[in-house]
C-alpha cells in the first residue's frame, strides 16, 4: 500500500486509544485468539465499522461460549469415567 509505513498497517490510530495498545493489553493478558479477537472489535467499533465490528465480536463470543461449553462437557464425561 503506496503511502503506508508497516506502522500505520499494524498499528492503526484506532487501537491506540488509551494507555495501552490494544494488542500489548491482550498480549500481556496472555488472552487466546477468539478472546484476542473480541477485544480487538470491541475496542474498534467505534472508531472502525461500527455495528459490523459489534457483530464480529459477538460472532467471536459465541465461538468461545460454545468451546466452554464443549470443553466443560469434555471434563465432566472424564470424571464420570
Amino acid at each position: 500500500m503506496e503511502g503506508y509505513t508497516l506502522m500505520d498497517i499494524t498499528s492503526p490510530d484506532y487501537y491506540k486509544k488509551g494507555n495501552i495498545e490494544v494488542t500489548d493489553f491482550i498480549i500481556d493478558q496472555s488472552m487466546s485468539f477468539l478472546e484476542g479477537n473480541i477485544v480487538k472489535y470491541l475496542a474498534r467499533y467505534k472508531e472502525k465499522s461500527g455495528i459490523e465490528d459489534l457483530r464480529k465480536a459477538r460472532w467471536y463470543l459465541e465461538k468461545l461460549i460454545e468451546e466452554q461449553v464443549k470443553h466443560s462437557e469434555n471434563n465432566k464425561i472424564r470424571r464420570l469415567t
